[in-house]
């Protein structure tokens, strides 16, 4: 009790007490501080790996998406070339059409018409007009099954798609010139099935019926002639018996020159069914 009442020994114990602390508390720090130190160098040894592998993923995958979008790129410049030769030859060919070729758009205009359109028609352009300017004096032929005028058919034809329609008409072109044309009507169709709009095939039959025309007259005048022949032919053999049976010189030599009058009659009525015949041979072109 006596060392406890010592006030040097008792600030002796004081003094060792707080240097024991104060030595387990480094201790602690110092722990503490190789941990941190471990564990961050740790993490700067193994952070340029880290690092280094998604960035040489990333690259990969760089280089990756430029080789499919350059293959991307040369399959759609292939195809532009391939739709570009299809379409060329497509245009080669109906340009080289002996035919008209319209297109008429849903709004009842004209888009596209080649060279022998344009012939027929008679318009140097007809492109940009519409179905009832280019037919406003066009009518349907009698002996069409349908009626009405040209451009309500065509129309009628964009409102209503259905199957291809031909009709005959009687066309005038702007110079007045009459001529007798065939027209199919096709609808045109996307893949997902609307209507673009609708071709038309115009085709130039004006020759085509003069011949036709040339050959029912040449029926009719052929019946005309066989009648003519008949007739004549009858006349001359009644004039012939009239002939055998008459003992009168004078009613004979009447008789003689009516004979010659009725062939002559017969060779002029021949001669002009064979020069009609002829005209028309040429006309055909045989």
């Amino acid at each position: 009790m006596r060392v406890l009442s010592n006030p040097i020994i008792v600030r002796m114990l004081v003094v060792l007490f707080v240097s024991g602390f104060a030595l387990w508390i480094a201790t602690l720090l110092l722990r503490r501080m190789r941990r941190m130190l471990t564990e961050e160098s740790f993490l700067v040894d193994s952070t340029p790996e880290l690092e280094q592998l998604p960035m040489h993923a990333y690259n990969a995958v760089i280089q990756q998406l430029k080789q499919q979008k350059h293959q991307l790129l040369s399959e759609q410049q292939a195809e532009r070339r391939r739709a570009k030769t299809s379409e060329n030859i497509s245009a080669a060919v109906v340009s080289n059409l002996s035919s008209g070729v319209l297109f008429v758009s849903t709004n009842g205009l004209v888009r596209t018409a080649n060279a022998a359109a344009r012939n027929i028609l008679g318009f140097a352009s007809p492109a940009g007009m519409s179905v009832g300017e280019i037919f406003r004096d066009a009518r349907l032929k009698p002996s069409s099954e349908l009626r009405g005028a040209v451009a309500d058919v065509v129309n009628n034809s964009l409102q209503e798609p259905s199957a291809s329609r031909t009709v005959e008409a009687i066309y005038r072109t702007p110079t007045g010139e009459e001529r007798i044309l065939e027209i199919t009507i096709s609808p045109v169709f996307t893949p997902s099935g609307e209507t673009l709009g609708a071709a038309c095939l115009v085709t130039n039959k004006t020759e085509f019926a003069h011949i036709q025309k040339l050959q029912e007259e040449r029926r009719e005048m052929s019946a005309e002639m066989a009648l003519a022949l008949r007739n004549s032919l009858a006349t001359i053999s009644s004039y012939a018996q009239q002939v055998a049976v008459s003992r009168d010189p004078s009613q004979i030599q009447q008789l003689a020159v009516d004979i010659v009058s009725e062939a002559a009659d017969l060779d002029h009525t021949i001669g002009g069914f064979l020069a009609s015949a002829k005209a028309a041979k040429n006309a055909a072109g045989l």
